[in-house]
């Protein structure tokens, strides 16, 4: 597979990528991140609500690209560059999150101390 349209694991966990070569990062599948959920679209569709309601404009600004889904055809599906993906984990209120989240904030801190 193309680093354009490749698939990363995290935890043994399948989530489809995107590499946008003009603006240089990739974009990653919501739902293939919110893998804790029995239904990941469903729980994905009201974190949405939940979000703008709160005035976090991170469902608003993720867009849609076709995606290879697991019947073998591409569907549009939402996707969130890094920033994004890293700023939805902290929103999600989940155990198997929090190491995730305690390491980004490690990670933040040093990054903070350094300069």
């Amino acid at each position: 597979m193309k680093k354009e349209n490749s698939i990363k694991l995290f935890e043994q966990k399948r989530i489809r990528t995107h590499w946008d070569d003009e603006l240089e990062k990739w974009y990653f599948s919501i739902i293939d991140v919110l893998t804790e959920s029995p239904n990941p679209r469903k729980y994905w569709s009201v974190l949405k609500v939940r979000l703008k309601r709160e005035g976090n404009e991170l469902a608003t600004n993720c867009i849609q690209l076709n995606m290879l889904s697991s019947d073998g055809k591409y569907y549009k599906t939402d996707v969130a560059d890094t920033e994004q993906i890293l700023r939805l984990i902290q929103s999600v209120p989940s155990k198997k999150a929090e190491p995730f989240k305690q390491w980004l904030a490690r990670v933040g801190s040093e990054r903070i101390d350094i300069n």
